[in-house]
């Protein structure tokens, strides 16, 4: 493993190549090529939680921000972080992305897709700009009781890399009750399949964000997933996204 570095490692000494390199990928993996979602565990601490929700009444540290209910897209609001990117979602969007980059290249290949990806984060964000894609797209989302994200897609440009992640940053139960994480896969001439996704706090879920490869007897085809939050039903909801294009 790569000597930590003060970039990877947080005020409380949480390091995140430690913490990223013991999570089981093959599971991650094998629960991606299953149903398009796969569970971490832990990721954050309560003290890195805390640290993030914190910046959301912090306007400088983010680029825009958008109400959801303005747009047609649901209830609540959410906030694109602006550079320098938060200490936490700056050293785990790299380290993420390292880890998915080989799956994301063979599910493209699985299905036909020439695109591939570069190894590194870097190199690939640097594919984006040369595309005219060259905005931040981590966020932080709030949601207050009554609020609910409609099914979406989070693409923001033609070039787009296939996973995204979202950590939990508060508690269920005791910060807020409902606003539970949902996955829905449109299957051809099939009804849709819900999957709802438990988080404990500091959780996170990696996700397909258009589509993922399925074996049929004629071989593999695409199924179409959108994601969203249900109502939440009581207190407040912190979430952070970490999307690994950049937005036109």
């Amino acid at each position: 493993m790569p000597a930590t570095n003060r970039h990877n490692t947080t005020p409380d000494g949480q390091d995140f190549e430690a913490t990223v390199a013991a999570l089981d990928w093959a599971r991650i993996e094998a629960e991606l090529d299953a149903h398009g979602v796969g569970l971490t565990g832990r990721l954050l601490d309560a003290e890195a939680c805390a640290g993030l929700r914190g910046l959301y009444a912090e306007p400088a540290r983010f680029r825009s921000r958008i109400v959801m209910a303005r747009h047609g897209f649901g209830r609540g609001e959410y906030q694109y972080f602006a550079h320098p990117l938060p200490q936490p979602v700056a050293a785990l969007r790299p380290l993420i992305y390292a880890r998915l980059a080989p799956i994301a290249n063979r599910w493209n290949e699985t299905l036909g897709i020439a695109q591939r990806y570069p190894e590194s984060l870097d190199a690939f964000l640097a594919l984006c700009h040369r595309a005219g894609q060259q905005r931040p797209t981590p966020l932080l989302l709030k949601y207050e009781a009554g609020d609910y994200n409609c099914l979406h897609q989070d693409l923001y440009g033609d070039l787009f890399f296939p996973f995204q992640m979202v950590i939990l940053l508060s508690q269920p139960g005791r910060d807020f009750t409902g606003g539970e994480f949902t996955l829905v896969e449109q299957r051809p001439r099939m009804q849709s399949r819900p999957e709802v996704v438990p988080l404990a706090q500091g959780e996170a879920a990696i996700f397909a964000v258009q589509h993922r490869p399925v074996e049929g007897t004629r071989g593999a085809y695409r199924v179409n997933l959108r994601h969203g939050v249900s109502r939440v039903r009581s207190g407040e909801r912190f979430t952070t996204g970490l999307i690994f294009h950049d937005a036109r």
